[in-house]
This record gives C-alpha cells, structure tokens and sequence, in this order.
C-alpha cells in the first residue's frame, strides 16, 4: 500500500482551518509556532494539561517559550471527563497573569479544557456553566495551540469541545468557529507510551467519530470518504501498536486517522453514539470515553444500517468484509463490528460498568435533557424516538449474541 512509500519522518503542513504538523519530529515546531504567537504579541500563555503526560515534550516547550520571550502560567490539574470548574480556575488563572493565548497539552480533556478556557478569557463575565448550558454564543476566543498526546479525538484539528457539569450529571458538546486551533502538533513519537487500554479506547473514538460522520443527515461525500480512509486505518494498524507500542509506523497512522476522523465529524458532524455516551461517563466520570463508545457502537449500527446500508457496508468493509448493503444485514452487520471490538480487546458492555435496566430510564432522560444533545439526536439518519434509544441502551447491556439468545 502506499503507505510505505511515505516517510512517517517527513513532517508534513495539513491545513484545515488549523495548521497542523504531522510526523515524527512534529514536537520540533513548537519552536517557529512560539515565534508566531511572539510575533502577534502574544508573549504571555496559559499552559493547559493533565498532571503528568506533558513531561514528554515539556522541555522542548520550555525551550521554545525562552527563546521567543514568551512567559507562562501553568494549570496542570485537567482529569479525564474534565468539568466546568477546572475550566473556570484555569480562566481564572490566565486572566490574573494576563495571559492573551493557551498552549494545550495532552490529549481531548486538556485541549477541550483549553478551547473553553480560551472562550471565557475574552469573557470574563461569564462562567464556564454559561458556556456549556449555551446561555452564550461566543463569536471570540484567545488563540490556542494544540500539542496533541493521543490518536483518538481529532480535537485538536475541529471546533468542538466537550465539559461536564457534574452536579446535573450533564456532558455537553460545544461548537465554535473560534476554537478551531491556530496551531497543532501531531507527532506520534509522543504517543508510544500510551497504556494499552488508552491504544484501544482512543483508536476507537476516532472509528466511532467516522461511523456517525458518513451516517448523519448532514453527511457528504468528503465526510464519507474520509470514514472509509479512517477505518481501513485503525483496522491495519491498531493490532499492529497493541503488539508493538513503540511502532512508530503504527502510531503515525492512527494518529492521521483520528486526525481526518476529527476533520469528518467536523464536516459530517455527530448522532446517536456520543450523545448516548456522554450521559453514561457523565453519571460516571471514571468511565473512559472511548469505552463507553465502544460498549453501545454495536446497538447503534443495529438500528441505524437499515436507513444507511449501502454507506455502512462500504465504510465498515476493512473490518467487516462482505456486507452486501442491504438493510436485512442490521443484526449481523452489529454482531461483526462488536466481534471485531471483542478481538481488538475490547470487551466489556454496560453490564461489566455496573448499569443495568434500572438505568435506562434515566440515561435515556439525560440524552433528551443534556444541553446541545438534542442537536445531535436530530442528526441521526433515524428519528430519535425514547424507544430507538431505550433499545440501542438495552442491547448494550450484555454482547449482542448473548443479547439476542435470551430474547429467543
């Protein structure tokens, strides 16, 4: 294929409306991105990450903010599923050093983070419950520039955002033209110490972000496209990082593509799958996004084939070869996603985290209730009814087979 005629050392300019870096070598840019952003006077930045995983490209960030005269103030207190509050103290933050730019490090919690905390540093009146529970159209935000660390939410490439409000169990989505990123950094030698279960979670986020993207009633052919590109992808080189996880070669591209996923769902938007996860991680926060996708991305593919068969069967061909496209093949084409998941190593459903029927009432309100989630719904190819959603939870409660025997 022709991936071998590429070199993964060759880093190469991407321009969406973020201009990104891709390659072995990538972190390297950091040093003309800092001259950019010292040359439009922006000399003071809040750093935003987790606690920990910025320690891979720290120094050559440092480096570059002491050569271009740029001074930084540092929240290091993201956690996965992050919420509203971190996002305020690290406004907070920016605004008492007079920060005027955010440099985001990690992975879809700190840059979401980050985007945020850029929107409420040009509005310092309002809170980040303002922001998620859209009582405000931000139409400005500080620059950002995204280090990404994980090859999974194309985060750093999009205009969405994603923030919990833990006391009403919501996990909203925001989309702003002006959090696109001015800079990003995709370099997969960051990305060869993920754990295992992160290779798996990540990876299938961005499988999950194209499966909705060629599916919804916004889809295009460029959304398509990139669908197909992204899951042949993951299919070829995902086994491949969890034999090896220092495959370079593995990690480059999946790293593209969760990056042309992210560029997809951007396009081609989002539906059924995120918008029945985020109630699931928002109820528990410990829960890891991508898991949560893959747990219910079967139950999806159930009741959405039938009105998208042609597009399924074609996009989903790499790790499903022989679909047929037509609308009989829902069950059977759902059963083979969540085998290929299962052979993968992902194998827990709702059950193993501890939901059971008695929680679907409840997930299926928060669907329907959580801000900017109705948004989503209305994407789906299929009408967002409670019973569509009731099923897609209740056959993720256990795997489909087992699902589908009990029912027998």
């Amino acid at each position: 294929m022709w991936e071998k005629n590429n070199s993964i050392y060759d880093v190469k300019e991407i321009r969406t409306r973020t201009t990104c870096y891709l390659g072995v070598g990538a972190i390297d840019k950091v040093d003309p991105i800092m001259e950019a952003l010292s040359d439009m006077g922006h000399r003071r930045v809040l750093v935003v990450s987790g606690r920990s995983s910025y320690r891979t490209c720290w120094g050559k960030v440092l480096k570059a903010f002491e050569k271009h005269g740029v001074s930084y103030v540092h929240y290091d207190r993201i956690t996965p599923n992050p919420t509203v509050d971190s996002v305020d103290e690290a406004a907070q933050m920016a605004r008492e050093f007079g920060a005027t730019a955010v440099v985001a490090i990690g992975g879809g919690s700190p840059i979401d983070s980050a985007k945020s905390a850029a929107i409420l540093m040009e509005y310092p009146d309002k809170t980040a419950r303002d922001l998620y529970e859209l009582k405000f159209s931000p139409k400005k935000a500080a620059p950002v520039v995204a280090i990404n660390l994980t090859h999974g939410t194309g985060t750093e490439v999009d205009r969405f955002a994603v923030v919990s409000i833990p006391e009403k169990e919501y996990k909203p989505a925001i989309a702003y033209d002006c959090i696109y990123p001015l800079f990003a950094i995709d370099d997969p030698s960051l990305m060869t110490g993920l754990p295992e279960d992160q290779t798996r979670y990540v990876s299938v986020d961005a499988l999950n972000h194209v499966i909705e993207a060629c599916t919804t009633v916004a889809a295009s052919p460029y959304s398509i496209l990139l669908a197909k590109e992204t899951v042949r992808l993951i299919a070829k080189y995902l086994p491949k990082a969890l034999r090896d996880p220092k495959d370079l070669e593995a990690r480059y591209y999946l790293l593209y593509a969760s990056m042309i996923a992210g560029v997809a769902f951007d396009n081609g938007l989002l539906h059924y799958t995120h918008a029945l996860e985020h109630p699931l991680s928002a109820v528990k926060p410990e829960l890891p996004h991508g898991l949560g996708l893959a747990m219910i991305v079967p139950g999806v593919v159930k009741n959405i084939y039938p009105a998208r068969p042609e597009v399924l069967a074609d996009v989903l061909s790499p790790i499903i070869p022989g679909l047929e496209g037509t609308p009989e093949e829902a069950l059977g084409a759902a059963e083979a996603l969540e085998e290929w998941l299962f052979s993968v190593g992902v194998t827990q459903k709702l059950s193993d985290q501890g939901f059971g029927e008695e929680h679907v009432s409840k997930l299926v309100h928060l669907a329907k209730t959580t801000p900017s989630l109705d948004t989503l719904l209305s994407l789906a190819p299929v009408t967002a009814t409670d019973q569509v959603i009731e099923d897609i939870y209740r056959c993720s409660l256990k795997p489909l087979k087992a699902s589908a025997a009990v029912r027998g």
